[in-house]
């Protein structure tokens, strides 16, 4: 029941990702339609409007995700995720009642401030959800992501514009809605000194009473890592012959700079992260349907998008399976490998068209699978795994606003890439950063699974002197 119980929690608390991932890809689907004489708007878009219009998410999201670290230790998990959900329906009700471009993309704008719910759901996830099931769980968060894009391809081919807008706005308010059902993170609880709270929280999750040995010994583990601010960075012996200190009260920065665990994780995400976003998905999920149009003429650009959106998902359900399975590490770098000669055979297919016009899509769908086993999903556990709990709010607020800048470098120059050099130059450059993630990940990503973060902790300063 305990596992029952935290899948449903984590299905409650993803489908808040699901809510980005509508508005985030809105603009594939409409982006057309905007630019044309046919469209729903007051004019047509003007060619910088539309670049904004696509990329002006990541942007917001870049800019807001700082506020993310404070709030998150300040009004609790829960709370932080239920006020970034907030802007998805401020935006719908604006786009669906507005016909001018710029009201349109002041939507995206504030759209922009919920795409913060990214940095939010991976901690909240990790830190209510037991270590056997962690990493399953977590893949759900870019998996439900992932789904939000693809209905939002799905509507924008099957329904009306207004029916559509409708129809992501029920979503939204039904995502929050659903959000009251949550506990708040025993972890945060028992770090505001609510030990009562943080044992019904941890009852709650694991589907036990209050008093059972279960909660008992999770608030203790709990405490205990709270109290280790160097977990890992000493040997057992080498801690015994030193006198006990009474604990002091020190800021992150001061953490981070006694945590030699700390510095060796974030080098380690930032490094992953920025290798797995310059692999170019983001950019083929923002600019699908014209991307799609463009390799195959003859086939409608949004039914291949939709197919994209649906093999994506596909491949997200099995990744999540995988990641508990295999472990981060091996997924991570088999997966880029494979991204890697997918991307070469894509650049080859357009630039010497030594095949049909299909091959190229289904190699791009190739290449989307088997990215969404690794550089897909592998950042967003490991940025909640690897940090521990007095750093990790700030930490993982960098990690995503890393993911953030590198997300709108891929979206914001893409199209002009694609339109100066060729999609077969795109992908060669693609495969390139396939490569090096290939490399990176062999010598430097620890493996995770099943890990507590004090043993995590531990590998990371073994990793990094055997460097």
């Amino acid at each position: 029941m305990a596992i029952v119980q935290q899948a449903i929690c984590t299905f409650i608390v993803c489908l808040l990702s699901t809510s980005a991932g509508f508005i985030y890809s809105w603009p594939s689907s409409t982006i057309t339609m905007f630019s044309s004489t046919n469209t729903t708007l007051n004019r047509p878009m003007t060619v910088t409007e539309q670049t904004m219009f696509a990329s002006v998410f990541a942007i917001v999201a870049l800019i807001m995700t700082p506020a993310t670290g404070y709030l998150l230790d300040k009004i609790g998990r829960k709370n932080t995720c239920i006020l970034f959900a907030l802007p998805q329906i401020i935006s719908w009700v604006i786009i669906s009642s507005s016909r001018s471009v710029e009201l349109v993309l002041t939507a995206m704008c504030i759209s922009g401030v919920g795409g913060c719910i990214l940095t939010c759901v991976p901690m909240y996830i990790s830190e209510i959800c037991q270590e056997t099931i962690r990493g399953t769980m977590l893949a759900g968060v870019n998996l439900f992501y992932g789904i939000g894009i693809t209905l939002s391809y799905v509507f924008g081919g099957c329904l009306s514009y207004q029916t559509m807008n409708y129809t992501c706005l029920s979503i939204s308010a039904a995502s929050i809605i659903l959000m009251t059902y949550m506990r708040e993170s025993p972890l945060y609880l028992l770090k505001k000194g609510l030990d009562e709270e943080a044992a019904k929280s941890v009852a709650f999750y694991r589907s036990v009473k209050v008093d059972s040995k279960v909660v008992v010994e999770e608030i203790e583990t709990i405490r205990r890592t709270l109290n280790s601010l160097t977990a890992g960075e000493q040997l057992p012996e080498e801690e015994s012959l030193k006198p006990p200190k009474t604990p002091e009260k020190r800021s992150i920065l001061q953490i981070i700079r006694k945590s030699k665990s700390s510095r060796q994780g974030i080098i380690v995400v930032l490094a992953v992260t920025l290798l797995s976003m310059f692999q170019g998905v983001a950019g083929v999920q923002v600019y699908a349907q014209p991307l799609f149009e463009k390799a195959m003429p003859s086939v409608s650009g949004n039914l291949m998008s939709v197919v994209f959106g649906l093999l994506n998902i596909t491949s997200g359900f099995i990744a999540a399976f995988l990641v508990d399975i295999y472990g981060r590490r091996r997924l991570m770098i088999c997966s880029s490998a494979l991204s890697g000669i997918t991307c070469l055979a894509v650049a080859t297919q357009v630039h010497m068209q030594w095949g049909p016009d299909w091959l190229t899509v289904v190699f791009i769908y190739i290449y989307c699978i088997v990215y969404t086993f690794g550089g897909g999903t592998v950042p967003y556990i490991i940025m909640a795994e690897f940090f521990l709990p007095e750093v990790k709010s700030f930490m993982v607020m960098v990690c995503t606003e890393w993911a953030w800048i590198c997300n709108f470098l891929v979206v914001f120059t893409l199209s002009i890439f694609v339109t100066n050099f060729g999609i077969a130059s795109a992908f060669y450059l693609f495969s390139v950063f396939c490569i090096l993630s290939v490399v990176y990940c062999y010598y430097y990503l620890p493996e995770t699974k099943a890990l507590t973060v004090d043993v995590i902790q531990t590998l990371l300063i073994k990793k990094r002197q055997n460097i």
